[in-house]
């Protein structure tokens, strides 16, 4: 849980620079991301409120997944449509796995977090889905930010969940 909510942070100053980005690069794409950024903003919200639950505190990596979200966020928002949505793709492929992988642990360890879980992996998996419709036949965004975007991704995950 920590992690996720850490994640949820860097994925929070990611979007809100794009959208910030958007209004001049995309500005077809503003309204979308002002609503994954609302969806990211609950998320962290669940997530902190499951750590609470817990009396756990935050991830040590929860400020360098903001500053690694402003910084992911403001390159791509900068290069337009579709490295956002190559970008959104990419971590939400890698997102949705941890997650998945997650709720088989807690199913019968803990159904509040796995329902947290679940309410979570629905709309990550929207972000996921509307953005693959976004990138359209042309994959060259998809060949560039992927593999680091993705590499990026799991490392952090594993970094906070074994530091």
């Amino acid at each position: 849980m920590k992690v996720d909510h850490a994640g949820e942070h860097g994925a929070i100053c990611i979007y809100r620079v794009q959208r910030w980005l958007a209004h001049w690069r995309a500005p077809e794409m503003v309204l979308e991301l002002e609503h994954f950024l609302t969806h990211e903003r609950g998320h962290r919200a669940l997530f902190g409120a499951e750590l609470r639950r817990r009396n756990r505190r935050r991830c040590r990596s929860y400020h360098w997944c903001g500053i690694g979200g402003f910084i992911l966020g403001a390159v791509t928002g900068l290069a337009g449509r579709k490295a956002i949505a190559a970008t959104t793709v990419a971590i939400e492929r890698v997102v949705l796995r941890h997650m998945h992988e997650q709720l088989r642990v807690l199913e019968n360890v803990d159904e509040h977090a796995a329902t947290t879980l679940r309410c979570v992996i629905a709309e990550e998996q929207e972000h996921h889905d509307l953005s693959i419709g976004r990138l359209g036949p042309s994959r060259f965004w998809s060949k560039l930010i992927d593999p680091l975007v993705s590499a990026s991704t799991e490392t952090t995950i594993w970094l906070g969940m074994h530091l």
